[in-house]
């Protein structure tokens, strides 16, 4: 058992583009929540010790004031940037606006984390039983090990009525270890039916049950070990791309190829919620009020 309380790592440094504003800091209920404040409080309840912010220095004031003060004295804070210059300086392309993604990100942490570890994106709601299942999984992890994790979640429940989606696609061997995940970039209900977008950019389905990870991962410190010599090799493919992106999924399968480390696959029957678009905000907003009249969570959390 690893008496080291585990540290939660929050992506927050993505513009949200679809969504139209910086969801990160949007406020979903009359008391003011933002999403990320049911993951910390869900964290705090369920044994996590300290909280490891990526964000933009563009926002970094609004950040700090919201989330410093209602972490004070709870657990320890810290914040790393990931900027656009975060990378070689041969790399750096003045047209770019959009960050380098989520295993540019995790990259970004390395120096910010000691401990085992989860990371989660902002603008999801992962859920209470998704945060205590993660941190008794990291309690009992030795940090020296190569014995990583992913909370999974059926596909049919973390979609959006809105639009199209990004979900990284798990195939699972009979242990309930991870074997590949794959990045598909667009997934949306057509007709009722849920269809993805292949290579060609034409609709084909998918299954409804397929395990699918949401950027909800357990890591011990080694995991830093992978992904510096793999986001160099995507850089020299890609540094005249504006919109490539380094998907953590990538440095995940580059764990699984090295034979190093294995990933094991912890479940959540939950249904996830979360706002890629607009129009996703009444129904998460609907659904944390009825979780809170519940008394799941107290009417005011700090």
């Amino acid at each position: 058992m690893n008496k080291e309380k585990p540290t939660l790592v929050v992506l927050a440094a993505g513009m949200g583009s679809r969504y139209g504003g910086l969801k990160q800091i949007d406020s979903f209920t009359p008391e003011g929540d933002t999403i990320i404040d049911f993951s910390l409080y869900d964290a705090l309840r369920a044994g996590f010790g300290k909280f490891v912010f990526i964000i933009r220095k563009s926002f970094e004031k609004e950040f700090k004031e919201i989330f410093n003060k209602k972490l004070e004295g709870k657990a320890e804070v810290d914040y790393v940037y990931q900027e656009l210059d975060s990378v070689p300086e041969k790399f750096i392309n003045p047209e770019r606006t959009k960050p380098w993604g989520t295993g540019h990100a995790l990259l970004m942490a390395k120096g910010a984390v000691k401990e085992n570890f989860a990371i989660i994106n902002a603008d999801d709601f992962y859920g209470q039983e998704a945060f205590e299942t993660m941190a008794k999984h990291l309690m009992e992890t030795d940090k020296k090990s190569y014995d990583f994790s992913t909370m999974a979640y059926l596909l049919k429940n973390t979609v959006s009525e809105y639009g199209f989606v990004s979900r990284g696609e798990c195939s699972v061997d009979n242990e309930g270890y991870l074997t590949d995940v794959t990045e598909r970039t667009h997934i949306e209900k057509v007709n009722g039916k849920l269809m993805r977008k292949d290579d060609n950019d034409d609709f084909i389905p998918i299954d409804e049950n397929t395990v699918v990870s949401m950027n909800f991962w357990g890591f011990t410190p080694k995991c830093f070990e992978f992904g510096g010599k793999l986001f160099e090799t995507f850089l020299e493919k890609n540094k005249e791309n504006l919109k490539a992106e380094f998907y953590l999924p990538s440095i995940v399968n580059e764990i699984l190829k090295s034979r190093m480390a294995k990933v094991e696959v912890l479940k959540s029957d939950a249904k996830w919620f979360g706002v890629t678009y607009k129009e996703d905000k009444p129904i998460v907003q609907s659904a944390i009020e009825e979780l809170k009249s519940k008394g799941v969570y107290p009417k005011q959390l700090w």
